[in-house]
């Protein structure tokens, strides 16, 4: 029976492709468990809602440092390499949480987390773009950016089984623990999964690494417009995933099984979106693709946060609202990757990916303050619209390098894609 793409993949890539989605997967379902927790710990811990903002925005600046560290680290040592260590780096300091006493003891552990977990997205992100043909590039390094939806969905139905078990005092301590678990999947990728074909190729080619080369002439303006790209896209995503939850217990005041279930639903939306951002984008190019879903994005919640609207429009919007933030951040990091040679690719995927996402991570720090003086709904739909403005701006800028083949041997292709706006699409041509 044909599986549509999947059944086009050769074993190698198969066996890439579950590597990086159960990756992606585990280290979601770590990452979503604060934001899971966050109204548990407002009283358990006596946290105030700006130190809430502060937990989650300095998990996130970890991520912008990780992934740009674990990015050079894989241009310099490998991809599986580093994939492994930062696996086991977010299941270590996620378990670690559940001895947490306060606030000051949860920064540097929530700091730390963000490190693996964004280390782990760029690393996974380019391995998958070089390993799969280009004709379908898009489409599975989107849907691998949908595992973020089912680690979600798995913390999600794992929450409401131990609080109904154990005391809330003792559950949310059991539920940080249980983010060790991930650790098991560095077996499978040791044995199983081979390194990237583009890398070794380089390596052997004996060209040396520059760290600012991201930063050259010719790659500036592609640095420059991607950082912000990412930042506005990631600005907007972490407000709602940071709040959400608080907003439905706060707001609404619905109930812990009630808040599931409409989380549940964001959460399938999540999942389907990279799909459908995978195939529009591989049709009508990426930097279309993105400034369709912004548009529509901004839209759903505007609406989600400032109109008078019943329980029954909220559960469908949800759907939306995750589909497009799930759409959205599918494209990132396998848009990044087309944009550079291979000898940075991971340096520059890794820089423009993470520090969207650390300038990103200002926005929730931004609503719990502004949360004080307004509503908390007015203040995450307020600067979540500003966020998708910025990325709207920069997707319009964005050069197109989409379906270029980087399986390439680098030598035979000097010049770094991404830069000839114009002729880009004379060049490389986009399969299919």
């Amino acid at each position: 029976m044909r599986l549509g793409w999947y059944s086009d993949l050769t074993s190698t890539e198969k066996r890439t492709y579950w590597a990086c989605f159960g990756g992606f997967t585990l280290d979601s379902m770590d990452s979503t468990i604060f934001a899971l927790m966050m109204p548990v710990l407002l009283t358990a811990l006596s946290l105030s809602k700006s130190d809430a903002g502060l937990l989650g925005s300095v998990s996130l600046i970890g991520s912008a440092l990780g992934g740009w560290g674990a990015g050079m680290l894989a241009d310099r040592y490998g991809r599986i390499k580093v994939m492994q260590g930062t696996v086991l780096w977010v299941a270590i300091f996620t378990c670690m949480g559940a001895f947490c006493t306060g606030f000051w003891s949860f920064l540097p552990v929530r700091f730390l987390q963000g490190i693996g977990y964004g280390g782990e997205a760029v690393v996974g992100a380019v391995l998958i773009s070089e390993a799969i043909k280009p004709a379908l590039r898009g489409r599975v390094a989107a849907s691998v950016q949908s595992g973020y939806a089912v680690g979600y969905a798995i913390s999600l139905a794992t929450m409401p089984v131990l609080f109904s078990f154990l005391p809330d005092d003792i559950a949310w301590r059991a539920f940080f623990a249980i983010g060790l678990l991930p650790a098991l999947l560095i077996w499978f990728i040791r044995r199983l999964v081979p390194e990237s074909a583009a890398f070794n190729q380089t390596r052997k080619l004996g060209k040396s690494i520059d760290l600012k080369a991201i930063f050259a002439t010719e790659h500036r303006r592609v640095t420059l417009i991607s950082t912000v790209l990412a930042s506005g896209i990631f600005g907007g995503a972490y407000i709602m995933i940071t709040w959400l939850p608080t907003y439905m217990r706060t707001v609404l005041n619905l109930p812990i099984a009630s808040t599931s279930g409409y989380l549940a639903v964001t959460i399938v939306g999540s999942l389907l979106g990279p799909f459908i951002y995978g195939l529009i984008s591989d049709r009508i190019g990426r930097g279309r693709a993105f400034m369709l879903f912004l548009v529509c994005q901004a839209l759903v919640v505007s609406v989600y946060m400032f109109a008078d609207i019943s329980m029954n429009v909220i559960l469908g919007l949800g759907l939306l609202l995750g589909a497009f933030q799930g759409g959205l951040a599918s494209g990132l990091p396998l848009t990044f990757s087309e944009l550079y040679p291979t000898r940075i690719r991971a340096n520059g995927a890794g820089f423009c990916t993470s520090f969207g996402r650390g300038f990103g991570s200002i926005m929730p720090a931004a609503v719990g303050f502004a949360s004080i003086h307004i509503s908390l709904p007015v203040a995450m739909g307020s600067f979540a619209i500003g966020s998708y403005l910025i990325g709207f701006l920069a997707a319009l800028c964005l050069p197109e390098a989409t379906g270029v083949d980087l399986t390439a041997v680098e030598a035979s292709a000097p010049t770094p894609v991404g830069l000839a706006d114009v002729g880009m699409k004379e060049r490389y041509s986009t399969p299919g």
